[in-house]
């Protein structure tokens, strides 16, 4: 509109110029020239928009909202309408007790009492867009603030909501997924109604009381505890085992010798033995057990 008003600033001072008697009067004509083209250009220029990537435009005359969105590149409108742009990508809102994490500066995270009476700590971040077709909507009944208008009350609201179904240890433990499904099947329902889509809910932590975190870290250190008792009665009772199979090894063992063995194959071992010691080299007296009783025979070998 700049290029509008230098036009009309030039055809002015050309009509205002174009008297006879004045000496630069021949230059009426240029300038009334120059004057027109910077009014078309002006218009040209005021009747095309460019919206970036990943946003939509929303078009308002003299405070009428179009329902028409203007997608991203180049766009033909009506000069004088004001285009408003809206992101339409992923956008994350967090709420967190770290006080550099969240979009609100200190402690931000979401109180709420479980069912037993406990004060819980939430951090949360929430993953959200725009719908591209209902950006007017938005625009005409909650501006372009709709992040503090809706997407944190309303998540707070439905979290506080929901943990009273829970106590404060199952929330922490065994029904986290449960309280995040349930959270996020509201918070979808509420988001959509206003324009809103719930892409991803995610519980970063859950802070619970410090009397109920003692009582906690004490049962794991006592279930830890039992576990390796387990574990050790289990290794005795495998090394009895092994023992008592050892046992009765050597038990089968010495049943199957006492039992096996007769009176000749006694004395067929001990004449082996005899033989052997016999071709030793050494000199030795061998004494061999005759056949009969009180019988013996004796063998010098040197």
């Amino acid at each position: 509109m700049f290029l509008v008003f230098l036009g009309i600033v030039a055809l002015v001072t050309g009509f205002a110029i174009n008297t006879p008697s004045l000496a630069f009067s021949r230059f009426s004509r240029p300038v009334k020239v120059v004057g027109v083209v910077l009014i078309a250009l002006g218009l040209m220029s005021a009747c095309i928009r460019q919206v970036d990537a990943g946003k939509v435009g929303i078009g308002s005359l003299f405070g009428q909202v179009s329902d028409k969105t203007y997608t991203p590149g180049l766009n033909f409108v009506n000069p004088l309408t004001t285009i408003t742009e809206f992101d339409v990508q992923t956008q994350n809102y967090t709420m967190s007790a770290d006080t550099d994490e969240g979009e609100k500066k200190g402690d931000d995270a979401i109180r709420v009492l479980t069912a037993d009476g406990l004060e819980v700590v939430v951090d949360l971040t929430v993953l959200y867009r725009v719908i591209p077709s209902e950006a007017p909507r938005i625009f005409r009944q909650l501006g372009t603030d709709y992040s503090d208008k809706i997407v944190r009350p309303v998540t707070r609201t439905r979290i506080r909501d929901n943990a009273v179904y829970y106590d404060a240890v199952a929330l922490f433990s065994t029904k986290r997924d449960e309280f995040q499904n349930r959270i996020y099947k509201s918070i979808e329902a509420d988001f959509k109604g206003r324009g809103l889509l719930l892409e991803q809910l995610l519980i970063r932590k859950i802070n619970l009381p410090n009397s109920v975190k003692s009582t906690i870290e004490s049962k794991i250190s006592a279930e830890q505890e039992a576990q390796k008792m387990q574990f050790v009665l289990q290794k005795e009772r495998q090394e009895a085992e092994r023992k008592r199979v050892e046992a009765q090894g050597i038990a089968d063992y010495q049943r199957i010798v006492a039992t096996g063995l007769t009176d000749k194959q006694l004395q067929y071992e001990q004449i082996k033995a005899q033989r052997e010691l016999a071709a030793s080299p050494n000199t030795k007296i061998v004494v061999m057990g005759g056949g009969r009783a009180g019988s013996q025979l004796l063998l010098n070998a040197n």
